[in-house]
């Protein structure tokens, strides 16, 4: 185990490695993307209560879900590039920061959208909404340090370090329904508990989630390849690669 951990750690294993894996997600992402979509926008039943309007779950639930797991996927690469030093887990900090950041972007946007109709506002200082908007800086924080620090010996050790001390937040995102009075309803979707919705809705959620999640690793595998191949540029794989 440790020595296949050392091997993806490798900036050569792990692009050979990744490679072979790219044309299988991208169908795989292409599949569930496209089957969630239209099976939730067009087929499921829409909820007696929210009407038409609960079909921004399909894109707010699985973009909610994937913010808060991005970052700490993130983090957890924060820790490898500091206690390991591994080249790879560092990148993946690097690499990781814009993809959460957008995600977390997406679900504020279509979490807007879809307090208007049930709370009459686009916005409200909500605990969970002030939470996630927390998670969207602290991707900032988190890519505008590692810009900052540049390719040195230390280079973005203080990125690493914010990573992992703002996972203090994603406990408050997950549980602030619960410890504060919220305008905000409970999780509609949770990989530990049967849903409340019928099959009917939770189904294409289910496959939208794990489309973003596939999706998410499709485009952090590509920018993390080019990634390596800007920082080993000047390596011997490198050179032979890219020579005609």
């Amino acid at each position: 185990m440790l020595r296949w951990f050392h091997e993806w750690g490798s900036p050569k294993a792990f692009y050979l490695r990744s490679g072979k894996m790219l044309p299988w997600l991208a169908c795989l992402t292409l599949v569930l993307l496209t089957v969630g979509l239209v099976w939730g926008l067009l087929f499921a039943p829409s909820d007696y209560q929210q009407g038409e309007s609960v079909r921004i779950m399909y894109v707010h639930v699985p973009a909610a879900i994937l913010a808060q797991s991005s970052y700490a996927m993130m983090a957890i690469a924060a820790l490898i590039a500091l206690v390991w030093r591994l080249k790879i887990a560092d990148a993946a900090v690097q690499t990781a920061a814009p993809l959460g950041a957008m995600m977390t972007l997406l679900a504020l946007a279509t979490g807007s959208l879809w307090g208007k109709p049930m709370w009459g506002t686009f916005w409200i200082w909500d605990a969970r909404l002030t939470s996630t908007l927390i998670l969207f800086f602290l991707f900032v924080g988190v890519l505008a340090l590692r810009s900052a620090s540049g390719q040195g010996r230390n280079a973005g050790r203080a990125a690493s370090v914010l990573a992992l001390v703002g996972l203090i937040n994603l406990p408050v995102i997950k549980y602030s329904v619960d410890w504060w009075f919220t305008l905000h309803q409970p999780a509609s979707f949770t990989l530990t508990e049967r849903p409340a919705m019928p099959v009917e809705m939770w189904a294409p959620l289910l496959v939208m989630v794990l489309g973003f999640y596939c999706w998410f690793a499709l485009a952090w595998i590509l920018r993390l390849r080019l990634e390596v191949l800007q920082r080993e540029r000047r390596s011997e794989w490198v050179q032979r690669l890219v020579s005609p």
